[in-house]
């Protein structure tokens, strides 16, 4: 049973609604100015329109719940002691405030806004939205996933069916691979149908969530990029797993994810990858 209901899904898409119009689409169209400055590397950045992005969306989710505990990537991504007490709170929401920044810097239109919703540690609310489109992709848990377009019926979402990796559609961003792995991964790719990565996974879940592509694989697992996603892909019908295997949780940040439709298609995508033979 989740603490979450349908009216919070309503109050969370027109919040990324909101805050998507007024902060994020001036910046982008240069009607307001974005300063940007790097974390780690010239790919790694952030602007001024997360971090305004971001504080509207901490002090709306504070007034809906006061006691909530709140893991943004711009304001608290720092402190890992935070990611960790996740897991005991009974009420937490982690933000991505632009999810593909790099994009959004570069005057490339593939850009989200990303909150999940976790009671003691379990993602039970997951939205995605895109801000150039206004549609808003959604998951409760138990409850589905759907995608919500202004004057449309809401659509809900289904993974692709299951097929052979020949056939399947992959995202791999083969740079955040450890040194070890990358060189047998970026080798397998050619037994795949066909490869891309689109520097956003807020699209990349949303095309798999809605069987426009049938594999994810990630080895960087910030729990803001991800927790909201993998929702959104898990209620769609898909499975998804650590390299090993293992279950995938929100304040995990090691050990990698692989999404796929199903279990079967999961092994038999993950075989692919990692065989040592080519």
């Amino acid at each position: 049973m989740t603490l979450f209901n349908p009216s919070h899904v309503d109050q969370l898409c027109d919040l990324l609604c909101r805050v998507g119009e007024e902060e994020l689409l001036p910046r982008f169209r240069a009607q307001i100015p974005n300063p940007v400055h790097e974390k780690t590397s010239s790919f790694d950045v952030f602007s001024e329109a997360d971090q305004a992005a971001e504080d509207r969306t901490t002090e709306a989710l504070l007034t809906m719940f006061p006691d909530a505990l709140i893991v943004g990537e711009e304001r608290t991504g720092n402190d890992p002691g935070i990611i960790k007490k996740m897991a005991d709170a009974p009420i937490a929401f982690l933000i991505d405030p632009i999810d593909g920044t790099k994009n959004f810097t570069s005057g490339l239109p593939l850009f989200g806004m990303m909150i999940a919703g976790l009671s003691y540690g379990e993602i039970t609310l997951a939205a995605i939205h895109d801000p150039i489109t206004g549609g808003t992709a959604t998951a409760l848990r138990g409850a589905g996933s759907w995608l919500r377009q202004s004057g449309l019926s809401d659509q809900r979402l289904r993974v692709s069916p299951p097929c052979a990796p020949s056939q399947m559609n992959i995202v791999a961003g083969t740079n955040f691979l450890p040194p070890t792995l990358r060189p047998t991964v970026q080798r397998n790719l050619s037994k795949f149908g066909m490869n891309f990565w689109l520097r956003c996974a807020a699209h990349e879940y949303r095309l798999a969530a809605s069987g426009n592509c049938e594999l994810l694989v990630y080895n960087k697992l910030m729990p803001w990029d991800h927790a909201a996603g993998w929702l959104l892909h898990q209620e769609a019908g898909g499975y998804s797993a650590h390299f090993d295997g293992s279950a995938y949780k929100p304040f995990h940040t090691t050990g990698g994810l692989i999404c796929a439709p199903d279990p079967d298609s999961w092994q038999a995508a993950r075989n692919c990858l990692f065989s040592p033979e080519s």
